[in-house]
């Protein structure tokens, strides 16, 4: 080869290779890149991340965090990973969904009540019913910076057809608009408020063979294995959002059969069980005083209709045993893909268990089986008690019971499975933060922080969060927590340190904190838009 002839190659070369180093530089920053065998494509190492959500499902009801109910693909998740005694949502099921979508608190985007009827007039603002496109979302995110985004299940956090999630980020969506719904079907008194969606087309569900646990994951295992087939080499963001265990109470038989016997045993001795489990599991320590049964809240001793209450127990159990099987067939589904390794697993629910009082006489069919299509039945407050184990109060409360959630993180390659539960405190806030972190995405203005420092060795660091819905309120800083119920015109003030459960009130004794803590919280419910709860405002999903 002739000296110019040389030059030049060696020119066009360094010139090929600058440019490609330029392009990677400027559209992923620091992300490395691996080749595959399939058509030398390059492959982003970047981890998939998947975001899975519960609903309306309690702390104690997951076999490591203490229950009965038989959740093994879940507890390896938990095995291979890091549980936290305590992250936190938003105690419903709208604001929290949009503060995971938005690293926000869910104020400043819109979703400080519930969401909007599509037939009302809008009325922008921090209750306006639906996201605020003038904040961005994780998908929106992720999607910029080179990842495939995907979502199956419940949105829930807008009805209009702009408001749904391929107006605000994610390639491809199957799922729920709405709130409840029936897991068989779109009952004809469901129709006109509950839609179901494929990418942003309304989709007709099948008449027969549909359970909606099923149906959310053979979706999302659809795009994990469109995403291979397309070989574009890109990771990926998936939003898992099951419905389960949320009423109305809807299982296959097979599943409920496993439990009916076992909650003969009634609510008190369920709950003592898991509490003594619990503190086997080191999950619990002896500052978690186990809260007492409520007034309202009979004896099992005195209960009527003992085969009823367990049969409905039984089909709440149902649920969870069935999500927690599609989570198996998610994570065989990633180790067949070869993405298993790479892929970041986040489970959380979306608030504490349900003990809403619902009128289900207009839904429910008397001649059906509990649990049957046509059915439509909650498990009520007795039974949420246990499910919430040690804590007191539920969704929609500002108490432990109400915002504190399991919390599963699972990502083989980087996070070593990590003995115990970690004291470590989180917020669905930090999601995004989490993601955008892990992506080399630029973040926004979030509220959230990364929750990294779990698998980084790095001190906890010290976090303020807050929140208010529907009149319930609070603040926590610190170990201290500050709390008021709507209907109560007093604060009441726990060390959590000292006493996770809520037990006793040192708001008289630390009345200088608690008007500190106040006077803080004050501030934040200005900034956010928060505005003083007038009653039947908002509805129960």
């Amino acid at each position: 080869m002739k000296f110019s002839k040389l030059i030049q190659f060696f020119y066009l070369n360094l010139n090929r290779k600058i440019t490609l180093m330029l392009g990677l530089g400027i559209t992923l920053g620091a992300t490395f890149f691996i080749f595959s065998s399939n058509k030398n494509i390059p492959i982003d190492s970047r981890p998939n991340i998947i975001y899975i959500m519960a609903d309306d499902m309690g702390y104690s009801d997951l076999g490591c965090y203490g229950g009965e109910v038989n959740t093994p693909n879940i507890d390896q998740l938990a095995a291979n990973g890091i549980k936290l005694k305590k992250f936190y949502n938003n105690s419903r099921c709208c604001p929290t969904r949009a503060s995971l979508l938005t690293g926000q608190y869910p104020h400043t985007v819109g979703m400080g009540g519930m969401v909007g009827p599509t037939q009302a007039a809008i009325v922008e603002g921090p209750y306006q019913g639906f996201l605020n496109d003038s904040f961005p979302t994780i998908a929106e995110e992720l999607k910029k910076v080179g990842y495939n985004t995907y979502m199956s299940g419940k949105w829930h956090v807008g009805e209009r057809p702009e408001h749904w999630p391929l107006k605000r980020g994610f390639d491809r969506y199957y799922g729920l608009i709405s709130g409840a719904s029936s897991f068989f079907e779109i009952t004809p008194a469901e129709r006109d408020k509950r839609r179901f969606v494929l990418d942003d087309k309304d989709y007709e569900i099948p008449k027969e063979g549909h359970y909606m646990t099923d149906a959310f994951t053979d979706h999302a295992l659809g795009y994990l294995d469109q995403q291979i087939k397309d070989h574009n080499g890109k990771p990926f963001f998936l939003y898992l959002a099951y419905t389960a265990p949320h009423f109305p109470l809807h299982a296959l038989e097979a599943d409920i059969a496993k439990y009916e016997d076992l909650y003969l045993q009634g609510w008190d001795k369920t709950r003592e069980i898991r509490y003594e489990k619990m503190k086997k599991l080191g999950l619990v320590d002896q500052r978690y005083k186990l809260s007492e049964r409520p007034d309202v809240i009979p004896s099992w001793e005195n209960a009527t209709e003992k085969k009823v209450w367990a049969r409905k127990m039984a089909v709440y159990a149902a649920m969870i045993d069935r999500m927690d099987q599609n989570i198996g067939r998610l994570v065989n589904k990633l180790k067949s893909n070869g993405q298993y390794e790479n892929t970041m697993i986040v489970l959380i629910s979306d608030n504490g268990a349900c003990a809403e009082t619902v009128h289900t006489k207009l839904l429910n069919d008397p001649s059906k089986k509990i649990g049957e299509r046509g059915s439509y039945q909650i498990y009520g407050e007795s039974w949420a008690n246990a499910s919430n184990t040690p804590f007191k109060k539920y969704k929609h409360y500002m108490h432990e019971g109400g915002i504190v959630t399991p919390c599963i993180i699972q990502w083989p390659a980087k996070i070593k499975p990590a003995k115990g539960y970690s004291d470590g405190i989180g917020h669905v806030i930090d999601l995004m933060p989490t993601a955008m972190e892990l992506s080399g995405a630029k973040s926004p203005n979030l509220a959230g922080k990364s929750l990294s420092y779990l698998w980084k060795n790095v001190k906890k660091p010290e976090r303020t969060y807050c929140w208010e819905h529907e009149g319930n309120q609070a603040i926590r800083k610190g170990d201290w927590k500050l709390v008021k119920e709507f209907q109560e015109t007093y604060w009441s003030l726990y060390n959590l340190a000292l006493d996770p459960t809520e037990a006793n009130d040192l708001s008289g004794v630390e009345a200088e904190r608690t008007k500190a803590m106040m006077a803080e919280y004050a501030v934040w419910f200005a900034k956010v838009g928060a505005r003083p709860y007038k009653k039947n405002v908002g509805k129960a999903e």
